[in-house]
């Protein structure tokens, strides 16, 4: 039996001229639209959770730590004030590789606004860090206010302060407002409270809640004014080329090397080694239920070939009996098994990169509807208007308010070839025992 013959027998079991009933066409045509649908949230689920994980990342690395995080011993003479704090930095630029260093002091602090108050994690930096630094220039949205006046303030102004959206929330903020900050001042060996007034310049958000919820920038000059350097930590925000350069190895090495003596270097996959770790044991998990769905759904393909074979042992038999070999009837089968795989590739593969692309969209609808219903029901038991709260999907305290799509080409790619070949695996069994029918015992029981 030739290669050709077992085409056309392929394309008969396929496509036969004949137009009957038949259960195990059905099933064929059944296992191929499930494996569509199966494909259609594989895609979908992979293009999400990698542009939610990359805008995550470059949020973290970006806004947090920058390519690689300093931290400087608060008991140098050189952290005693600000200009020698902004000199001592800048001599990390004579490291082939750095392109810009940013001096940071950070402590933890309780700010009190006009009906409440709550933790806040201040963040002292240059008054021009949101237009000079990249990251914060593109990843932070205003949403009230103007940094401008947070960049342009003089000493005899008062101070201005930038706060997240999250805190202006809870604390009941607007641009223009004042909310006081308390921290504890350490003199001569004894603490005492410290309270410092700000007027908020802008709120901002990074849309990513749960990274900037509680972040409050205010002038790194005003730090030194009331914080002990006991009770805060002296870091510099390190930028490279790239964050995912293995060149970054080399950079942390040498400063190691030249400045390790009283300052720590830490690559941003070390900083934030926890919550990396988290986003891909969480990625791997959902591909992997994916995977098994297609597994499933490509099980069908072999149900399918069983019932065929069934169904055309007659026409076997007469092909055996005139000269077609076993290995001939199973590589027809076989055919038909990829056949089908690569049918239900066709179909579900378009409409996943086109929900893929349109997930905004698609989650925004859903949420709408979803909001509908219950408002619905809610109306129903007599709830009233005003109490009803909104149902979000995508809550902005836990995921990026916007999902960033990412197209994932190179697993596409191994999705189609994996498809392929469990639609092979499945169907090497029943056409295997397709090939080895015995013609003279169907012939008998025709």
């Amino acid at each position: 039996m030739t290669f050709r013959s077992s085409l056309m027998f392929a394309k008969s079991l396929i496509f036969p001229k004949a137009e009957k009933k038949s259960s195990a066409r059905r099933s064929l045509w059944g296992a191929l639209l499930c494996i569509g649908l199966s494909i259609v949230p594989l895609v979908v689920v992979l293009s999400i959770t990698n542009g939610m994980i990359q805008g995550m990342t470059d949020r973290i690395i970006g806004l947090s730590s920058n390519n690689i995080q300093a931290y400087v011993s608060p008991k140098l003479k050189d952290t005693q004030n600000p200009q020698k704090y902004r000199q001592y930095s800048e001599q990390f630029k004579n490291i082939d590789g750095v392109i810009e260093v940013y001096p940071e002091i950070g402590l933890t602090a309780l700010a009190a606004g006009k009906k409440m108050r709550t933790g806040v994690q201040v963040r002292a930096l240059d008054k021009n860090i949101f237009t000079k630094n990249k990251a914060f220039a593109e990843l932070f949205s205003i949403i009230e206010g103007d940094v401008l006046d947070f960049q342009n303030q003089q000493e005899d102004q008062g101070t201005y302060a930038v706060v997240g959206q999250k805190m202006a929330q809870m604390l009941d903020l607007h641009a223009g407002d004042t909310f006081r900050v308390i921290t504890i001042k350490t003199t001569d060996g004894k603490q005492s409270p410290k309270l410092t007034s700000f007027k908020v310049s802008a709120i901002v958000s990074s849309g990513y809640q749960e990274l900037d919820a509680l972040w409050v920038f205010i002038p790194l000059e005003t730090a030194y004014k009331f914080v002990s350097s006991g009770n805060a930590s002296f870091t510099v925000m390190i930028e490279t080329p790239q964050s995912y350069s293995p060149d970054l190895v080399r950079i942390q090495r040498e400063l190691k090397k030249e400045y390790g003596k009283y300052i720590n270097f830490y690559r941003w996959d070390q900083v934030h080694a926890a919550e990396f770790e988290n986003f891909s044991s969480t990625k791997v998990m959902l591909v992997f239920i994916m995977i098994l769905i297609v597994l499933v759904a490509s099980i069908n393909i072999s149900s399918a070939i069983i019932m065929l074979v069934m169904e055309r042992r007659k026409e076997i038999a007469i092909l055996k009996s005139i000269g077609a070999t076993p290995s001939g009837i199973t590589f027809a089968f076989i055919i038909t098994g990829i056949t089908c795989g690569l049918g239900g590739l066709a179909l579900g593969l378009p409409f996943g990169l086109l929900a893929a692309v349109n997930a905004n969209e698609i989650v925004q609808f859903i949420e709408k509807l979803v909001n509908l219903i219950a408002r619905a029901g809610y109306y129903l038991k007599g709830v009233p208007a005003d109490e009803i709260n909104a149902i979000r999907l995508m809550d902005p305290a836990y995921y990026l308010q916007t999902i960033p799509v990412n197209l994932p080409f190179s697993q596409v790619i191994l999705i189609s070839l994996s498809t392929v070949l469990l639609a092979l695996l499945v169907s090497i069994i029943p056409s295997v025992k397709a090939g080895k029918e015995k013609p003279l015992d169907i012939l008998r029981k025709a």
